[in-house]
């Protein structure tokens, strides 16, 4: 990746589409621009013009090009715009045409955003709210996403890294100029008072990241059972397609199947697994292995019992695992029992997907479900494992910082150091250059 090159790439949906937008970042930028429009753009303006190819003069399209000078633009760089008709031949002829200028290539995966961070246009925290953004599926995804992206998670961080480099000044102020009057003689009462109320804070904050964490990846339901509960049937009729094959064969499903929903703008993935019975065949055995590890990875397990089998696998088993999730008993296929067998014991959910009975009842236990256990907090919250471990890194620093008077001074400034460093990892202000290439790798090509 070679930042001086400049980079092109299709920044809109896939083709093709009523309009394609090609973005153009570089120092090669604005002749790109002349070239290729043979007129002169205003800033951040749109103009319509006939887009030519510069060796041969010939019109591939017209289309509005805008024109971002540095440093006013996303990546900080001049940045170009292409809004073009969005067929598969225009782009191809428009990206041949880019091709012919020297040290302008395709961009990577994510290169746009990597420049807008290295430019100071976004830190990491802002980074990865645009990814989620992206990404988001439900609304309060998006909120969330979009609350991060603005800055709202950075502005909490570096305010308490702002507090640390004061305590860490004042304490080096004590060490260094201790016979001068306008040093204070001890900052412990000042110092260590406002350590432990930054603790407790990040403690509560942690806390509450927890449950936003879920939001982000979403509720995980795993549909377990014996072979033929109607676990495949149920996911059909939630997801309100086909997902899953259905047929009367025991041990259809070998694989996992996951499906993603939004149950009352909140983040559901849904679970299909194996079968769990003894099975002999070695595919078979493999799926019933991976179906118990996405049980145990689970929010909520929904154990179908099939009403019309007195006899059927209950989850007695499972329950007596440890660390194992919620589980809710479904009497599946009410449809085919008695009157006297679908009476719901406590605990259970009757259920049929041929009929449809009781699956609004249980769409709305579920969405309760996840409004109960997913924070819907208005305050930006730590939404992934890198922020809660350095976050924790902090917080053990600053333990470390007040938890004993007789350690010395100079030792006690050293945890204040650590436990600031961890907070300015999460931004990207220290040394992160190690997860650059991940963080910037979940993005697609042109953003």
């Amino acid at each position: 990746m070679t930042t001086s090159d400049t980079i092109y790439a299709l920044s809109s949906g896939s083709l093709p589409a009523g309009v394609a937008i090609i973005r153009i970042s570089g120092p090669r930028s604005a002749e790109i621009g002349r070239r290729l429009t043979d007129a002169p753009l205003q800033p951040r303006l749109a103009h319509l013009r006939s887009i030519r190819h510069p060796n041969t003069a010939e019109v591939l399209d017209d289309a509005l090009v805008i024109w971002f000078p540095a440093p006013r633009s996303f990546t900080g760089e001049d940045v170009l715009e292409l809004h073009c008709h969005g067929g598969r031949a225009v782009v191809a002829a428009l990206f041949d045409a880019l091709s012919v200028f020297e040290n302008v290539r395709p961009a990577e995966a994510g290169e746009f955003t990597r420049r807008a961070f290295d430019a100071g246009r976004l830190d990491l925290t802002e980074v990865e709210g645009l990814a989620d953004l992206i990404a988001s599926e439900t609304e309060t995804q998006r909120r969330q996403a979009l609350r991060q992206m603005g800055g709202g998670l950075s502005e909490i961080y570096d305010g308490w890294r702002s507090d640390l480099l004061r305590a860490r000044a004042l304490i080096e102020a004590e060490l260094d100029f201790a016979d001068e009057d306008d040093v204070p003689g001890s900052v412990s009462d000042v110092v260590w008072a406002d350590v432990c109320t930054l603790a407790s804070l990040i403690e509560i904050h942690l806390s509450q990241s927890r449950v936003a964490e879920r939001l982000r990846r979403g509720i995980q339901i795993v549909l377990a059972g014996a072979p033929n509960a109607g676990k495949s049937s149920l996911m059909n009729a939630l997801a309100r397609r086909d997902v899953a094959i259905v047929t009367e064969e025991a041990g259809t499903t070998r694989d996992v199947l996951e499906v993603h929903l939004d149950l009352h703008g909140l983040p559901v993935t849904l679970v299909d697994t194996a079968g769990i019975r003894e099975a002999e065949g070695l595919v078979e055995r493999e799926g019933i292995r991976r179906a118990r590890e996405k049980m145990r990875q689970a929010d909520l397990i929904l154990w179908l019992m099939p009403s019309d089998e007195m006899h059927s696998a209950s989850p007695d088993d499972l329950l007596n695992e440890p660390d194992v999730p919620a589980v809710w008993v479904l009497r599946s296929k009410s449809d085919l029992a008695s009157p006297a067998m679908t009476q719901d014991e406590p605990g259970t959910v009757s259920v049929s997907t041929r009929t449809h009975n009781g699956l609004e009842g249980l769409i709305g236990r579920l969405g309760k479900y996840a409004a109960d256990h997913i924070a819907l907090s208005e305050d930006p919250l730590a939404t992934r494992e890198r922020h809660r471990t350095h976050l924790e890194d902090c917080l053990s620093a600053l333990k470390r910082s007040f938890d004993s008077d007789s350690k010395p001074l100079e030792l006690r400034a050293e945890d204040l150091r650590l436990a600031a460093e961890s907070l300015g990892r999460i931004s990207g202000r220290i040394d992160v250059e190690d997860m650059l290439d991940v963080i910037f790798g979940e993005f697609c090509i042109g953003k």
